[in-house]
């Protein structure tokens, strides 16, 4: 079984995903003039502009649930793993992949505000819905939502369910199974009381667990200023094979810092599209910026975080897939959470566990919630003819059945069937959004002329000439009669919009 899925990750991994990927945020950043450098400041204004509503989150909130998903054991195993097989020069390659990823996030989630639905008293949208509306391809928005159904409800989970019991067990003595019994009770609170309650814990933990981790980063740097220039002169050397040590490996550090960074900031995946479009804005591009904000924090911040503690305290180990070892820091120890440990606890001996253990719970934790969303709207997009409201019972207990096994069992096949998941998803996302150009386009011009004229920008789809953004052409109506009921503020003097 786990010779067949390694396999299939191979074939869905190989050099093509890594230069598509790659391609793509190149494409994305030039048609949107580098949107993702020039909007920096308005993307930190718009993250806090918005509210909630009865039927939507705020954009903050949106934020944070993205960034749940985002921010995962990718941010700390996935970067160890990055270096262990690409060398220290894989980090450069993560920040490059970061840096093009915001154009790819802005295009994604634009798509997702542009062409998502309400559906009961929730907005509900992403890559199935925007693929249906704006491609009006029913077939592949189908396959795509039963690929993401399956890979969020199914294949993901146990990941992150694995590496919080894991780190417990060795921190703590816990056995796995305890913790996979109190996940699920604490994952089935939250899920059980719908997407409100999801978000409401995501903008709580999220913003709180980003900020200690950092904190404890400068504690290690400070600790060991000294080696801080040599630590960044060795990742740029490592990166462009100038380093006589890793001059041999560059193309491992451009795979493995492409693969990780798409794993960890699933940007271009589809993953932030499900939380944009439950975001209350007047307009779509004012959450495809926040999204693009998010891909930042989530690489550039906290995976950036991790490497340099394991880099500038020299805990980890460099062997290249099929290659003999470069550096062998950490002896037989397997390349994860263990490496960041080690490298915290150089500096505050006995707290580095401990830290760990905690930081992957949190990060593991808002990742499950955020998976279980995405599983659910996909599904919902899938029985929107039947309205079959047992599925999501069903989807339920599967997801948390799965958080369990993945508790329990290996984790190297657990790693396999996620890296499935994600590469399928990023295919299929992909080939989307690039499809899906040209409306995105039209949205962010049509937010740029409006910015220009000193208006807070309001979303017409008929002043633009986009089909099928429905939801959008209703909603205008209404703020156009003064009709709506679901009005909010946007923090613009005196200015009331809905959405």
């Amino acid at each position: 079984m786990e010779k067949i899925v390694e396999w299939l990750v191979g074939q869905v991994w190989s050099l093509g995903l890594v230069v598509f990927a790659l391609g793509a945020g190149l494409f994305f950043s030039i048609t949107t003039r580098f949107l993702q450098i020039r909007y920096f400041k308005e993307m930190i204004k718009l993250l806090f502009e918005g509210k909630s509503s009865d039927s939507g989150v705020s954009s903050f909130q949106a934020f944070c649930m993205a960034l749940a998903g985002r921010v995962g054991i990718g941010n700390i195993a996935g970067v160890a793993t990055a270096i262990a097989f690409g060398g220290p020069g894989a980090v450069f390659w993560m920040w490059i992949m970061a840096l093009l990823g915001g154009a790819s996030a802005f295009i994604e989630s634009t798509l997702a505000q542009l062409y998502k639905s309400k559906v009961g008293n929730e907005y509900r949208g992403g890559t199935p819905y925007f693929i249906e509306k704006g491609l009006k391809i029913k077939w592949f928005a189908s396959l795509v939502a039963i690929v993401v159904t399956i890979s969020y409800g199914f294949l993901l989970p146990g990941i992150q369910s694995s590496t919080i019991a894991v780190g417990f067990e060795n921190t703590s003595g816990i056995n796995k199974g305890i913790t996979g019994v109190l996940l699920v009770v604490l994952l089935a609170i939250i899920i059980f009381g719908g997407v409100k309650r999801i978000a409401n814990v995501a903008d709580k933990i999220v913003p709180f667990m980003a900020v200690g981790y950092v904190i404890v980063t400068f504690i290690i740097l400070f600790a060991n200023m000294k080696e801080v220039p040599a630590m960044f002169a060795l990742i740029f050397s490592s990166a462009f094979g100038v380093n006589e040590a890793f001059g041999g490996i560059v193309g491992a550090a451009i795979a493995w810092g492409v693969k990780r960074a798409v794993f960890s900031n699933v940007a271009g995946v589809g993953e932030g599209t499900y939380s944009s479009a439950a975001a209350e804005v007047s307009h779509p591009a004012k959450q495809g910026l926040v999204q693009a904000f998010s891909v930042y924090i989530d690489t550039l911040v906290v995976c950036t975080a991790t490497a340099l503690m394991i880099l500038v305290t020299g805990m980890y180990s460099v062997t290249p897939e099929g290659k003999e070892p470069i550096v062998e820091t950490m002896g037989n120890i397997e390349a994860g959470p263990i490496y960041t440990q080690e490298a915290v606890d150089t500096a505050l001996p006995g707290f580095g566990s401990i830290f760990i253990s905690v930081s992957i719970f949190f990060f593991a934790f808002t990742t499950l919630m955020a998976y279980y969303y995405i599983a659910e709207t996909t599904l919902i997009y899938l029985d929107k003819k039947l309205k079959l409201q047992w599925l999501k019972t069903i989807l339920k207990i599967v997801f948390l059945f799965m958080v369990y096994i993945g508790s329990v069992e290996s984790a190297s096949l657990l790693w396999a069937l996620g890296d499935l998941g994600i590469g399928s998803m990023a295919w299929l996302n992909l080939i989307a959004i690039l499809l899906l150009t040209k409306p995105a386009l039209k949205v962010l011009k049509d937010y740029e002329v409006q910015r220009k004229a000193g208006k807070d920008p309001i979303f017409d789809p008929s002043k633009v000439e986009i089909d099928g953004a429905d939801f959008w052409e209703e909603k205008y109506r209404e703020i156009e009669s003064g009709t709506s009921k679901d009005k909010v503020s946007t923090g613009g003097p005196g200015t009331k919009i809905m959405q």
